[in-house]
């Protein structure tokens, strides 16, 4: 691991919750019939925040590494939505030929889109030794990253 970048942003909780569970509202059968134990999302905010937050942490992550777009052999984002991934990756100005995109196979997977999408470019030989690899996602409670790598297998 070369650097990472984590951030978050409590205000976004407004357009990604789950008003169900926890301490606030407990599981009851109350909760289950109003059905508050599902995920509740205004798609265009979320859409908006996910590909500005995770290109402004992959560019920042490439600046501070004074590296760019076209040394990165692989670009491993969260799998949550082809166009947030391709909004993404224009903005950042990668090759999409660089970019592990399996959403269209296996969904979102949520915390393990990253690692199978790692496992897959390594089964592919996508990735070879001393490759610099760049992971990025965008997730629950608002929070976005970015990891820098290089290769070692």
């Amino acid at each position: 691991m070369l650097d990472f970048i984590l951030r978050s942003d409590g205000a976004g909780g407004k357009y990604l919750y789950m008003p169900g569970g926890g301490s606030l509202n407990p599981a009851s059968r109350e909760t289950l019939d109003a059905k508050l134990h599902y995920v509740h999302q205004d798609g265009r905010a979320v859409f908006k925040y996910a590909v500005g937050g995770m290109a402004e942490v992959s560019s920042e992550i490439l600046k501070r590494n004074s590296l760019c777009a076209s040394e990165i052999a692989l670009y491993v984002p969260h799998q949550a939505n082809s166009r947030i991934i391709d909004a993404a990756v224009e903005r950042i100005g990668l090759e999409r030929a660089k970019v592990v995109l399996n959403i269209d196979r296996f969904a979102n997977t949520t915390a393990a889109t990253i690692p199978l999408g790692l496992d897959e470019a390594r089964r592919e030989q996508r990735v070879r030794r001393d490759d610099l690899v760049l992971l990025a996602s965008f997730g629950a409670g608002f929070t976005w990253g970015s990891l820098l790598l290089r290769w070692r297998m």
